[in-house]
């Protein structure tokens, strides 16, 4: 059919002549979209302020010979303005639709749509620290893609954890044995955050030390952007926890 509908998070936009936009779309049943939404700069559009980034609408698209057509959009969750608000907020949803836009060149899932929304819903709320978000969501982003971290055994041999080794490109935790020389070492505390991270204990991410937050961060940075295989751009304007 030529018309469809979806609900979509906006992920990123560009100009387009004079008055257009194409917006790109993370959307819960067609995978990633790029639409134009013709007319949505002029001051007299009905729904161009629902079509900017960290926005949830269900949109009408019509079918085009390259580029989809937005006909109508309905706001699901106007979290752009509480985002934009806050500097940790905003760049923390920024690396965040960033990566939801590389994971998902080629499909995507239901689940990989609803963990972004709920990522962007607690960033708008404020519900936890604003770079713990993130880094939850990129660790469950990366399982549900298939690079699941391993964490409780060595992901070369498999041997049962915890262990205090971390390699990026072997797929997480590693024993002495198979651990590279000048490979990176991991506090108990750092591999308590990052289970709980990936499973959302929030009460024990929530307790953590400014020190433990931090060594967390940088291994899933570092972890996410090699299963990417490019870096995430928005992550380098992300402070550390205080």
């Amino acid at each position: 059919m030529p018309t469809y509908r979806d609900e979509v998070v906006i992920l990123r936009t560009h100009k387009l002549g004079e008055a257009d936009r194409i917006v790109t779309m993370l959307s819960r049943r067609h995978g990633k979209l790029r639409g134009v939404a013709k007319g949505v700069r002029r001051t007299s559009s009905r729904f161009g302020a629902r079509l900017e980034p960290f926005m949830v609408a269900d949109v009408q698209m019509y079918k085009g010979r390259s580029l989809d057509i937005v006909q109508q959009a309905e706001s699901l969750g106007s979290y752009g303005a509480d985002i934009a608000t806050d500097y940790d907020r905003y760049t923390s949803a920024s690396a965040m639709v960033e990566a939801a836009d590389r994971l998902n060149e080629a499909e995507t899932t239901p689940q990989q749509y609803l963990l972004l929304v709920g990522g962007l819903r607690a960033l708008a709320r404020g519900e936890h620290d604003s770079r713990a978000v993130l880094d939850s969501y990129l660790l469950r982003a990366m399982a549900l893609s298939g690079w699941a971290p391993s964490l409780d055994a060595c992901a070369r041999c498999g041997r049962t954890g915890p262990h205090d080794g971390f390699v990026a490109p072997l797929g997480g935790s590693v024993c002495d044995a198979c651990a590279p020389a000048g490979s990176a070492r991991i506090a108990p505390e750092t591999g308590a955050r990052l289970r709980a991270l990936i499973a959302g204990e929030w009460e024990t991410v929530d307790a953590g030390s400014p020190g433990t937050a931090n060594a967390a961060s940088g291994l899933i940075a570092a972890y996410a952007q090699w299963h990417l295989e490019r870096g995430i751009r928005s992550l380098g304007h992300i402070g550390a926890a205080r």
